[in-house]
């Protein structure tokens, strides 16, 4: 896993061991296990390491009114009771503009106020919610349909 993996060897000293993963990887997810020895005493812990992700099709950049689709995926075990969308803090209605899926939200005709923050939260039938977001991107034009600039002859237009 290097060089995506770091431990913190001065928190050791205190007692405090740690390992730091970035970026993490869907194939990362697991059970992870460490073992610290000081002088005859032996430390240790397990921890679990899930992992979900929100990925886009196709991938980026997006065009505006090309169809895209964002699925959200997780390691958790459980059956997912249901799966929630948020754009840019607000939840998303699955009808109409966009769709939902199998826990994916399709967007037929992506704007240019579809751009920013999208949150997918996926809730199990063990009652554990988990979510992630992803920021898109969209490259168009946001601008009125027939655009006309006036320039002074010598000035600069942009």
């Amino acid at each position: 896993m290097r060089p995506r993996v770091s431990i913190q060897d001065s928190a050791l000293r205190n007692g405090i061991f740690s390992l730091q993963i970035n970026p993490v990887r869907s194939e990362d997810a697991g059970l992870y296990e460490a073992w610290v020895t000081y002088d005859t005493e032996v430390q240790s812990c397990q921890v679990e390491l899930r992992v979900i992700t929100v990925t886009i099709s196709p991938p980026s950049p997006v065009i505006v009114n090309e169809p895209l689709l964002l699925s959200c995926n997780s390691s958790h075990w459980a059956r997912i009771v249901e799966t929630r969308w948020f754009h840019n803090g607000h939840l998303v209605p699955t009808s109409g503009t966009f769709w939902a899926l199998h826990g994916a939200l399709s967007i037929p005709q992506p704007a240019m106020s579809d751009a920013g923050s999208w949150r997918c939260e996926l809730r199990y039938s063990d009652n554990e919610i988990v979510s992630a977001t992803y920021d898109l991107q969209i490259l168009g034009f946001d601008g009125p349909a027939n655009p006309m600039v006036y320039a002074a002859a010598g000035s600069a237009a942009d």
